[in-house]
């Protein structure tokens, strides 16, 4: 692998271990991606928070500018739409029953050493894993 390739995923990880802390250290609040699209969209007790509109439309806008001017990435999409509902459905429901998502559990409770976030994070890791295999060498891939 060429050294370049190396500079993406490392200044991705650093900037998103860099916001978390800043979230945390300016707001006293964990930055998970699901609690914080729920109050964007108005779904938390609070109504609609400008903090959350503000950071996922930070992610959004990083996300273009990273695909605009630094790298073109080649999309494809190799599912049927039905099936990419489905998963973002069930993905929707787990981050509701597991009380937060990869971001909240994973990047800042495991930065906390939370025994709850250790917890939810080897449980996805885990349902990931059987996920996986399950498509991919019982299934088939459907």
């Amino acid at each position: 692998m060429e050294p370049l390739n190396y500079l993406w995923p490392l200044s991705g990880g650093l900037l998103i271990g860099l916001s978390a802390a800043l979230y945390l250290l300016l707001d006293g609040r964990i930055a998970g991606i699901s609690g914080l699209t729920a109050s964007a969209l108005g779904w938390a007790s609070a109504g609609i928070s400008p903090l959350g509109v503000g950071f996922i439309g930070g992610i959004a806008a990083g996300a273009t500018i990273a695909f605009t001017y630094i790298r073109h990435a080649e999309l494809t999409i190799e599912s049927s739409p039905m099936l990419l509902i489905a998963g973002g459905l069930l993905v929707g429901f787990g981050t509701r029953l597991g009380s937060g998502c990869t971001s909240g559990h994973g990047v800042c409770g495991l930065a906390r050493l939370s025994p709850r976030s250790i917890v939810a994070t080897a449980t996805f890791m885990l349902v990931a894993a059987a996920t996986v295999y399950a498509m991919r060498h019982l299934i088939g891939g459907l």
